[in-house]
């Protein structure tokens, strides 16, 4: 995958062919077999290999991306304008298909084993949790039931984290996971379920310890009871420090600031709570465990024609990596996976994962159409200014982060891996549906329960998460040295053949390992950056 002299980069199958070099290519620039370019290409951007006729299919990683709006002799730049959107894969279609094992590479799966074999007894440094999850972090979580408490949330964690946290070296820190859900929400409709289960889910994260701190203001429509960790189905009110009657296991677990003495006393409780769980987190090391107890979320976001041969392929030969020692590794984002559902349902490990995909891609169709729009609404001005025409184009690169593997399991979004299947928590590659939106997708993924994440871009974002160490990998060598503090590798080395996509993924791979055991300091984290928690709700509010 490396790019020619004259800075164009062609891979097998295509009848395009993409801009490598950082100024893109000139008019008259002679690329290889002869073809001269008709007019200037940006970098990123597409370049016809052949002639191409209105409604000839164009063709990026093998796949048909769309079809020519007009006549498009050889040289010429393929720009958005040039490209007719195909319709999107019938999953009915697919659905009706006969089911056949995904086909398998031994001569791969036999390459994974030898570098894991040069890694005997692979391992990680983490913290073992009682209900079976394993953390990469030692944090102290505290939750709000709704969002009209993160105004005093926020004060008491600054003040925790001031006062207390010093005296608890162990702690790594403290997240107040403010959101907007909670009140003025139709609580009990069909789809409510998923920010609810998304909430609980959080305040269950494995970096937490169990020792999550639910906060209610006290007269929500979410009563703060439905997500407490402990607490799961108990009815009624409890409260901490509010003199309440009897109250239900895991009251201990929720404070309600109307039962405070005012916000002083708000204050005095959440920091008495807070130094109770401190207490109890700072006893906690890590231990050596095996890798399959790892569970890890990736994803793109400003993506740009690059992330689909640099930074997305490198993530997967991770991922496949992972998967091989039995990790558990989910990849999301429906509508950057909807084009390519076809490739995704070939790789299902059996007639329910491939149900279950479709599924996922159903629902998905119906919720944008009820909005008046389809998947052709993802791509960004900045997806097309770095050259991706389409959502079709988007997506085939997208799933590259998923790697070459069986895809073993489907979550529902902020649905929680570990509970899945009787207690059996999924491993090997999964895909967790979640909304495309950096934001949404981080928050369901870790609901989910992912432990750390990996994050390509090309346009560049200085997107990081409170709860767990995010790994920012860059698809341009241009982008990385502009921004040498934020990026933790640049994948643009594959483009331009300084490196290859397996050795840029042995790279991560080693990165993810020592960022789980706290050996790797992300720079997202060395900044202190975390975007907001946006849970997704696509019920009505009311």
């Amino acid at each position: 995958m490396n790019g020619n002299e004259t800075g164009a980069f062609t891979p097998k199958l295509d009848n395009v062919a993409i801009a490598v070099a950082e100024g893109g290519i000139a008019l008259g620039t002679r690329l290889e077999g002869g073809i001269v370019t008709l007019e200037s290409v940006p970098q990123g951007h597409k370049v016809a290999l052949v002639d191409l006729k209105p409604g000839d299919a164009i063709l990026r990683y093998g796949q048909v991306i769309g079809y020519a709006a007009r006549l498009l002799p050889r040289g010429s730049w393929i720009e958005e304008s040039a490209v007719v959107l195909p319709k999107a894969p019938d999953v009915d279609e697919i659905d009706a298909l006969p089911f056949s094992p995904p086909a398998r590479d031994l001569a791969f799966e036999a390459s994974l084993d030898r570098e894991l074999a040069g890694l005997s007894g692979i391992r990680f440094e983490g913290y073992r949790n009682p209900d079976g999850s394993v953390g990469s972090r030692n944090m102290l979580g505290i939750v709000p039931s709704v969002q009209c408490v993160a105004g005093v949330l926020n004060i008491a964690a600054a003040k925790i984290e001031k006062e207390l946290l010093p005296k608890y070296p162990h702690v790594d820190g403290v997240a107040a996971l403010n959101h907007g859900y909670g009140c003025g929400v139709a609580i009990d409709a069909p789809n409510a379920e998923i920010p609810i289960r998304t909430l609980r889910n959080l305040a269950r994260h494995p970096n937490f310890g169990g020792e999550a701190l639910i906060v209610g203001l006290g007269c929500e429509k979410l009563a703060p009871e439905r997500i407490a960790p402990s607490c799961a189905g108990c009815q009624g009110r409890a409260a901490v420090g509010g003199g309440a009657a009897a109250a239900p296991a895991g009251a201990s677990d929720i404070v309600i600031l109307q039962e405070q003495a005012g916000f002083a006393g708000m204050i005095a409780t959440l920091m008495a709570e807070a130094e109770k769980r401190l207490e109890r987190l700072e006893a906690r090391r890590r231990e050596a465990i095996p890798l399959s107890e790892l569970v890890i979320g990736v994803q793109c976001g400003g993506s740009d024609a690059f992330s689909g041969v640099t930074a997305n392929p490198a993530i997967g030969y991770a991922a496949d990596l992972l998967a091989r020692a039995g990790a558990t590794v989910m990849f999301s984002e429906v509508t950057e996976v909807r084009d390519g559902i076809h490739l995704l349902a070939a790789r299902a490990a059996d007639p329910e994962v491939r149900r279950r995909l479709l599924e996922e891609m159903r629902w998905y169709d119906v919720y944008l159409a009820n909005g008046g729009v389809d998947r052709s609404a993802n791509p960004t001005p900045g997806n097309k200014k770095g050259g991706l025409a389409n959502i079709v184009e988007k997506a085939l690169g997208s799933i590259a982060k998923s790697g070459r593997g069986v895809i073993e399991g489907v979550l529902s979004p902020g649905e929680r891996s570990y509970e899945h299947g009787e207690g059996r928590r999924m491993k090997g590659i999964v895909f967790a549906a979640t909304p495309a939106s950096d934001f949404v997708c981080g928050t369901e993924q870790l609901a989910s329960g992912i432990v750390l994440q990996v994050f390509s871009t090309g346009r560049g974002t200085p997107y990081g998460l409170a709860m767990a160490p995010v790994i920012k990998i860059a698809s341009r060598s241009a982008i990385a040295k502009s921004w040498p503090d934020l990026f933790d590798l640049d994948a643009g080395k594959i483009a331009t053949g300084d490196s290859t996509i397996e050795e840029l993924g042995k790279e991560l791979f080693a990165m993810i390992l020592d960022a789980a055991s706290g050996r790797y300091e992300p720079w997202a984290d060395r900044h202190g950056i975390a975007n907001d928690l946006v849970v997704f709700n696509p019920a009505p509010i009311t």
